[in-house]
């Protein structure tokens, strides 16, 4: 199981995502999002993560190259019209009234985030959707919105995803995270 640590801004906010257990760690690249990092302090931080611990650039309505142009990234999670150059690809999509297995129309995503609907912030609300609408989609499935210990194993037992991710519920301010938190969403998350 993908267990993401997103939003990530600082070195000592992706060395405890990791020693906790973390598989991919989440950088956004979207400017007005209270989470933003820049693509230098965003390459500083992935190359002093392990080998093996995804780097993964959430982008929203940005062409391929600004995904290509960021060194050291192994995906591209995209929002809107974005596109990934030639890094992995996760299509995020928001999970509203209107979501069905047919919104899922990237044919090249290597898995699709499914993460709650905001008028304002794309992704990091905080929020949660109805799990069960993940299930059985036939692709591979990220969960986020809303996650964290006290709700992560109900999650998965709904949706049986392929990874989970989670952002602003293991904050203690935005873009900051609080470390016990983080250990216990991953600990949750992986049943340990």
């Amino acid at each position: 199981m993908i267990v993401k640590i997103c939003g990530v801004t600082t070195l000592e906010d992706a060395a405890v995502a990791v020693e906790a257990g973390a598989s991919a760690i989440g950088f956004n690249f979207y400017r007005r999002s209270p989470r933003f990092i820049t693509p230098e302090a965003a390459r500083e931080i992935g190359q002093s993560l392990p080998a093996g611990v995804l780097k993964v650039g959430i982008f929203v309505d940005e062409d391929g190259q600004a995904a290509s142009s960021i060194a050291g990234l192994d995906v591209a999670q995209l929002y809107g019209s974005a596109s990934a150059g030639n890094l992995r690809r996760w299509r995020a999509c928001r999970v509203g009234p209107d979501f069905t297995a047919e919104s899922l129309e990237d044919q090249v995503a290597e898995a699709f985030l499914l993460d709650a609907p905001s008028a304002a912030l794309h992704g990091g609300t905080g929020k949660t959707f109805d799990w069960t609408l993940a299930r059985g989609l036939g692709k591979r499935i990220i969960l986020a919105g809303g996650l964290d210990a006290s709700n992560v194993h109900d999650a998965i037992a709904a949706a049986e995803p392929w990874g989970v991710d989670a952002c602003s519920r293991l904050e203690s301010s935005p873009g900051r995270k609080d470390p016990q938190k983080v250990r216990e969403f991953v600990k949750a998350a992986l049943n340990l």
